[in-house]
């Protein structure tokens, strides 16, 4: 099995503590801190400091040209070792990262916030591209900490790029399905069901992209020519059934609406959405090949595909987010890195815990999510922990799962250490097939579907909705009980 070298495979940079002195870096080698502020558009600055903190110059303007790096590179010492202190703004550091590092330097990330609040602190109402360089060659002295190593060089990684690339392209498509969805809805609400409920499928799209919610002209299409119409596109899976309820949604419009709505504009609406989403359709499907092929060159044996609930692309996208596991000192370390471990607020004798630290990356979040709620269907042992944090400790389903994906991760990061696929083990040890573990999970760990809708919102019964609150300038239903007994007085 190959491991993932670090740099061929995207991964958060992992934490790097520098230590200034003579007990980490050779006597007699000067030791600078190089630090830019990196534009977009206009020049970058740099400032470089030494070791102690003294700057030796500040405030060089350069571009992201070759020109001008080889002449701010004219300006080291040739005789130190250089750390270049950055902070990730748009995809403009990736080249310059890597320019520095194939000269040899140490380049190291900061996270925006943290240099924000640095700089808010040293100067809280001044801020300047100068300051901001000057103020990034000093932090390994003023929080070492918090620098990151560059491992990898995010957008750059085609994987992890792919992966992204993918989830986005996802997302529109489900805006576009919710706006026919939405469209629909001013036809009348048989059309939806007239579509099965599945308007992000192939089918339904082409009915929508032919134009077929113009119900004058689904009835000079007729039965006949809908159906065959049908056929070929979903490969028959839709017949005369189908084409009938799309008739009788058409008639049921007609019936709603009359000549009163502009049945060809609707239509061509609907037509441009279906089109966006049927394009969308088959970019993901063309992307999700190529990311298929990248996975099995990182990961030829397998390994990730053999754990439950993780398939190509979910296995991908963990592969991508995530790096090199090996990197990890610990599988607590693996867990906290997907930032759906609790946080902690505690003073003195009080603490407690929150919900997930969400400090790790999003998608690899989402990915452990989903492969997280098929597992657990499979794998005893993560049912018999969902069971037990629905029915004992009363867990939302979405909180269960936030507890069974970091232990998922943690496994899938010992599997690919030990080089070894995934096994499942019933809890007293014994190897069970994808099959039966099916079975124990469904005979041992079933959730009842009473308790599952009681689970299904974690918003006491008390709390009021936008929907159920009361207008402040609502008429009154009603004379007030002031005008009742003033009318009662005045009759007595």
């Amino acid at each position: 099995m190959r491991r993932i070298p670090v740099g061929e495979c995207p991964a958060r940079p992992s934490r790097l503590v520098l230590h200034v002195g003579p007990d980490n870096k050779e006597e007699g080698v000067k030791q600078l801190r190089l630090g830019i502020d990196i534009a977009c558009r206009a020049p970058h600055q740099a400032s470089l400091a030494d070791a102690t903190g003294k700057f030796l110059w500040s405030g060089k303007r350069f571009r992201t040209d070759p020109g001008d790096l080889e002449a701010l590179w004219s300006l080291l010492p040739a005789d130190a070792e250089l750390t270049v202190v950055i902070e990730p703004t748009r995809n403009a550091w990736v080249p310059l990262a890597r320019w520095f590092q194939r000269k040899g330097a140490v380049v190291v990330m900061v996270p925006s916030e943290q240099s924000a609040d640095l700089r808010d602190y040293y100067s809280k109402h001044t801020k300047s591209d100068r300051l901001d360089s000057k103020l990034l060659a000093t932090l390994p002295l003023l929080h070492p900490e918090g620098l990151y190593a560059l491992e990898h060089l995010g957008p750059a990684e085609p994987l992890r790029r792919a992966t992204r690339l993918r989830s986005s392209l996802v997302k529109r498509r489900s805006d576009s399905v919710a706006r026919i969805d939405s469209l629909l809805e001013i036809l009348g609400p048989r059309w939806y069901s007239a579509m099965d409920g599945k308007l992000a499928h192939i089918t339904p799209l082409r009915v929508l992209a032919a134009g077929y919610t113009d119900p004058y002209l689904v009835r000079r299409l007729g039965k006949a020519r809908l159906a065959r119409f049908l056929h070929r596109h979903s490969h028959g899976r839709w017949n005369t059934e189908h084409a009938a309820a799309i008739l009788g949604a058409a008639a049921d419009t007609l019936a709603l609406w009359g000549d009163e709505l502009d049945y060809g504009e609707l239509a061509d609406d609907l037509a441009v959405e279906a089109r966006l989403a049927l394009a969308l359709t088959a970019e993901i499907k063309e992307l999700e090949q190529r990311i298929d092929v990248m996975r099995r060159a990182l990961d030829p044996d397998d390994i990730l595909r053999s754990v439950p609930g993780v398939g190509s692309v979910n296995a991908a996208q963990i592969l991508g987010r995530i790096g090199d596991p090996n990197r990890f000192r610990s599988l607590s370390g693996a867990r906290s890195f997907s930032g759906l471990v609790p946080s902690l607020s505690s003073s003195g004798r009080n603490g407690a815990h929150g919900g997930p630290t969400k400090s790790g990356d999003a998608l690899l979040r989402e990915a452990l999510f989903t492969s997280a709620d098929i597992a657990r269907r499979i794998d005893p042992t993560l049912a018999q922990r969902y069971h037990r944090l629905m029915t004992e400790a009363g867990r939302h389903h979405n909180s269960a799962l936030c507890h069974i994906a970091p232990t998922l991760l943690a496994r899938i990061v010992s599997c690919w250490r030990s080089g070894e696929h995934y096994v499942i083990r019933d809890l007293d040890g014994t190897v069970l097939t994808p099959d039966e573990g099916r079975r124990i999970v469904v005979e041992r760990y079933t959730v009842h579907p009473e308790l599952r809708a009681l689970r299904r919102t974690t918003k006491p019964s008390e709390w009021t909705s936008r929907r159920s609150k009361e207008s402040l300038s609502a008429p009154s239903t009603g004379p007030s009980m002031r005008d009742v007994r003033d009318q009662m007085r005045s009759s007595a």
